[in-house]
């Protein structure tokens, strides 16, 4: 069985990756930042490294710097919410074979996995989402069809995520707020960053849609009643 280090400082994106790879199957150790990865690899022989791109002490091209001193042979992919492409050439050139994009399907993600462990090249992007105004259709809460699909249709997997999303929502909620509040567009960007994640992991359709809308317009008034109206939905 493969043995792989899966760094994700997100609780809900760490749990749909633990949850996908397992299906390999494979032994997963997580770790949340960039000192607990190395913890992580100190003893112990990884055939794969799954690194997120923005780690709370770091980032994640200094942790492969770190890594590839006592292992330089491994592979790693990369992987964000961030679906700027031009960021993806920068990764492959500090030593990532591969940036996925969040959300993916759990397929998309175990192909990745594949042709990294064979040290093939792939490109994986997410598609462009045009946004517009809400329909009847897209007011809609939850997407159980593609969530479930992600999750290769384990609804005990993806109703233990929904919990833990929703238990930490209001948290980030006023933290968004706050960031709000102080004109502080790193802060809410990275709140944002994290929860787009999250919401395409459990199928959250509304609220990722606000998040998007939030992310590039931030000062619109309207981006941010649409952001409060999705969260208020799923916290009713």
């Amino acid at each position: 069985m493969p043995r792989f280090l899966l760094v994700e400082d997100d609780t809900i994106s760490r749990g749909f990756f633990k949850a996908a790879l397992e299906t390999l199957p494979a032994q997963v150790d997580t770790a949340d930042s960039l000192a607990t990865a190395m913890d992580r690899a100190r003893g112990n022989q990884h055939d794969l490294w799954l690194i997120d791109v923005n780690l709370p002490d770091g980032n994640g091209t200094q942790l492969l710097q770190e890594l590839r001193r006592s292992r330089p042979d491994t592979p790693a992919l990369a992987h964000t919410a961030d679906g700027d492409t031009s960021i993806h050439s920068r990764l492959r050139d500090a030593g990532f074979s591969e940036t996925l994009v969040k959300p993916l399907s759990r397929e998309h993600l175990l192909k990745a996995v594949r042709r990294a462990l064979v040290h093939t090249a792939g490109s994986l992007s997410a598609p462009p989402v045009a946004e517009s105004e809400e329909t009847e259709g897209e007011r809609q809460d939850w997407d159980e069809t593609t969530a479930l699909a992600a999750l290769n249709g384990q609804r005990h997997h993806l109703l233990a995520l929904r919990e833990l999303f929703l238990a930490e929502l209001p948290g980030v909620r006023d933290a968004v707020a706050q960031a709000l509040r102080e004109d502080d567009v790193r802060a809410l960007r990275g709140q944002l960053h994290r929860l787009q994640a999250s919401c395409g992991f459990v199928g959250a359709a509304r609220l990722a849609r606000a998040v998007r809308q939030l992310h590039q317009a931030p000062e619109s008034t309207g981006a941010q009643s649409r952001f409060r109206v999705a969260v208020d939905a799923l916290l009713q």
